[in-house]
């Protein structure tokens, strides 16, 4: 509770509304002859940078901090955020026997549908734009992946199980490199077991070290 007190204490630059007239003003009122006068260079930069963040904190108000949990969603837009509130707000009514379930009811299927709209909506732009907008088209299917794929451990000839990243590597990155230069023998390994990762009483699958 105390971290997450700590983090909402952290403010940022606004640049959205700064007073770059102010800011201007601010800058050309510095008599920069004299403060930079008989100044070598690493000094002088030192006392522009003191100046030049001086004036950004007047010129440049601050907001707080927002993570990942205060950023809006893509798909959610100003009107349908005021109806969920909306909705929100009927729903502590019909609790408290100001409304009826019929009235509260009818606006949640009203929000779902809407959600559901703006979703689709949403998806069907990214795929229309994804020559376009590659970057926002695989960042919404990364945000949609909640399993992230990994290389499960697996047993090498020796006998020994290879289950850290660094150690998968460099054993894939041996076999590979001989597989694609042409000088692993024709007894290639055998990979066995399944492959989601659920090994259960089964035996790791091995990788051919011995012929790396």
């Amino acid at each position: 509770r105390d971290v997450s007190q700590a983090k909402s204490k952290v403010r940022m630059l606004n640049f959205r509304k700064t007073n770059y007239q102010l800011f201007k003003d601010l800058v050309n009122r510095t008599p920069w002859e004299t403060a930079l006068r008989d100044k070598g260079a690493e000094q002088s930069w030192q006392i522009f940078k003191e100046i030049f963040y001086r004036e950004q904190e007047v010129a440049i108000p601050r907001r707080k901090k927002l993570g990942k949990q205060g950023k809006r969603l893509a798909w959610l837009s100003r009107d349908l955020l005021a109806k969920l509130k909306a909705k929100k707000e009927m729903h502590r009514q019909w609790r408290q026997g100001q409304v009826s379930w019929e009235e509260y009811r009818e606006a949640a299927r009203l929000c779902r549908d809407g959600v559901r709209k703006a979703k689709a909506r949403l998806e069907m732009n990214l795929a229309r734009e994804v020559e376009n907008n590659k970057k926002g088209f695989y960042r919404y299917v990364n945000q949609k992946r909640k399993i992230k794929e990994n290389v499960p451990p697996f047993m090498s000839r020796a006998g020994e199980l290879v289950v850290t990243d660094e150690e998968k590597a460099e054993v894939l990155s041996s076999f590979f490199t001989l597989v694609f230069t042409g000088k692993l023998s024709s007894n290639t390994s055998q990979v066995d077991g399944p492959h989601d990762g659920n090994w259960g009483s089964k035996i790791p699958p091995t990788v051919g070290e011995d012929q790396v």
